[in-house]
């Protein structure tokens, strides 16, 4: 017969007769510890104003003509359909792995285990550099100037730095993976609240700071860090771009919506997680979480827009960032942090530091992000038994999937040095955003038929009840989140503007795609030999 180690997650069998149960165990052992609050914080910060927002506007200047705050609000709205869409398969589903579990129900196995690993789990270990990046960007590189230290920025930029920040991201990622749900949700707590405190900060030094104080706080700075001379001039002139602050036209504007995606398109990035938070099943909490979390980012997208235009001046600013956009140097040789560059009206060394440490509370609240949603995929397919039972198991106190974690870290590492000492790999990882992207119009897909695929499940479901004219809300809004994904997947692959329409990089994606597959048919002869049948198992839901 077969008995369940409940408390270690591992099954065992007694007698050898029976044959092996259809989950690994009767129940996942994750608990829910996070609250709707938890939820609101995780999807403002995956959506993150500073970290993905701060550094997506500087490729405005691709698309010149159009107009930010437009395409932001524009993006905000058709990504809020979204929301909607996650939400009812949250409430429909709520259980941990997200698009893995829905996919995999509605559309099968094989669709559900190619489209997630693809997109959450080896698409993630690309992410790692690009996370490193960011906080090499925002963080190392304008403290080191600040503190009069351009070699040293200009360190962090070089090989052995990217590679140096790559492996301090991927440990903070870890640690705060594995100290568990309830933990990361007191650290994301308090780096939000930091973080919040510091991007006041910065808007009232801008608020109440004229344009001509910045010009010469520029031009100072500008020389005695950089040895640039008439650094606010010479921004303007690098860049070389002619840009008017306003809100029309709205064809160019349109034309940004697949820039904003970078950033905006996260707030169900918590989603994974569902089988870990209370509320789960109440339609109206879980839209709340998401929905709050990207409209949070929203607004502080359109006021750090509105001061940036009145005391940096539009046209500064986008030079400043399309001289730097279009070789990773710039004028200042280092991005051209606003932080940094509000700092300056502040003649204090330690305040401007100071400031920019603060700001960093954005990256350590958001880093965990890297890992954390991807863990539970990696769990919930493991606990289909496609991928090897240690990925299930999760650790007695906190109740983290360790080896899910262990999968996410050892790769990205690999991958980060690839990154970092071959130029050339930095090309592979531009169609990363296009690969979630996939996934997400796989599982709207999934929403618009749950009505007539899964009807039983459907109408026990709390979404049901919501309709528009007598129409489902959730399959509506599936569709016109269809059409999103749908618009920014031809634009990106269409229009050089995105940088990501590169053969190499989706050579790389289908290798990817190619390699979950064999994965996936591996894992069914293997099963299959041990008496287990996956397509059974796809049929049924598991038990948190």
């Amino acid at each position: 017969m077969s008995t369940i180690d409940e408390a270690s997650g591992i099954g065992a069998t007694t007698g050898g007769s029976e044959a092996p149960t259809l989950f690994l165990r009767k129940a996942t052992g994750l608990v829910r510890g996070w609250s709707v609050r938890d939820a609101i914080i995780y999807a403002a910060l995956s959506t993150n104003i500073v970290t993905l927002g701060i550094v997506e506007f500087a490729y405005n200047s691709f698309i010149p003509r159009g107009q930010l705050i437009t395409s932001i609000l524009i993006s905000g709205v058709w990504v809020s359909f979204l929301v909607v869409t996650y939400a009812g398969l949250i409430v429909t589903i709520p259980r941990a792995g997200g698009d893995y579990v829905w996919q995999s129900r509605i559309l099968g196995g094989p669709i559900g285990f190619v489209m997630s690993a693809t997109g959450w789990w080896f698409i993630l270990w690309l992410w790692a550099p690009i996370y490193g990046a960011i906080l090499s960007e925002e963080l190392f590189q304008p403290v080191a100037a600040d503190l009069g230290h351009p070699g040293a920025a200009a360190w962090f930029a070089s090989h052995n730095g990217i590679f140096v920040v790559c492996l301090i991201t991927i440990a903070l990622a870890g640690v705060l993976v594995s100290i568990g749900m309830a933990g990361y949700a007191k650290v994301q707590k308090w780096c939000f609240a930091g973080g919040l405190l510091g991007f006041a900060v910065m808007v009232i030094i801008l608020l109440v700071s004229s344009h001509g104080s910045f010009v010469s706080s520029v031009d100072h700075y500008g020389k005695s860090l950089f040895g640039v001379n008439n650094a606010y001039k010479t921004a303007i002139k690098t860049g070389g771009g002619s840009f008017t602050f306003g809100f029309t036209p709205l064809g160019p504007s349109m034309l940004l919506v697949p820039m904003m995606m970078f950033y905006l398109l996260w707030p169900n990035w918590g989603s994974t997680l569902y089988g870990e938070i209370r509320g789960a099943s109440d339609f109206k909490r879980v839209f709340t979480g998401m929905f709050t979390g990207l409209w949070v980012t929203v607004a502080l997208s359109v006021v750090f827009l509105l001061v940036v235009a009145k005391t940096f001046g539009w046209n500064f600013y986008n030079n400043a960032n399309a001289a730097w956009a279009s070789n990773f140097s710039g004028v200042f040789h280092i991005f051209p942090y606003p932080a940094m560059l509000a700092g300056w009206l502040v003649h204090n060394q330690a305040f401007q530091v100071a400031l920019i440490l603060v700001m960093g509370l954005w990256f350590i609240g958001w880093v965990g992000t890297l890992f954390l949603s991807s863990t539970r995929v990696i769990f919930a397919a493991a606990f289909d038994r496609v991928l090897p039972d240690a990925a299930a198991t999760v650790s007695e106190k906190r109740k983290v999937p360790v080896a899910s974690l262990v999968l996410m870290l050892l790769p990205a590492v690999g991958l980060s040095a690839l990154y970092a000492y071959w130029g050339k790999f930095s090309t592979y990882t531009l169609d990363a955003t296009l690969v979630i992207a996939v996934t997400y119009l796989v599982t709207s897909f999934a929403a618009v038929i749950l009505p007539w695929r899964k009807p039983d499940l459907w109408k026990a479901s709390p979404a049901s009840r919501f309709k528009v004219l007598g129409v489902p809300l959730v399959p509506l809004c599936g569709l016109v989140t269809m059409g999103l994904l749908i618009y920014n997947l031809v634009e990106w692959l269409s229009n050089s503007a995105y940088g990501v329409n590169n053969v190499d990089s989706l050579v790389f994606m289908g290798i990817m795609y190619a390699l979950a597959i064999v994965v996936y048919v591996t894992a069914r002869l293997i099963r299959k030999r041990q008496g287990v049948d996956l397509a059974l198992i796809n049929k049924e839901i598991p038990v948190e």
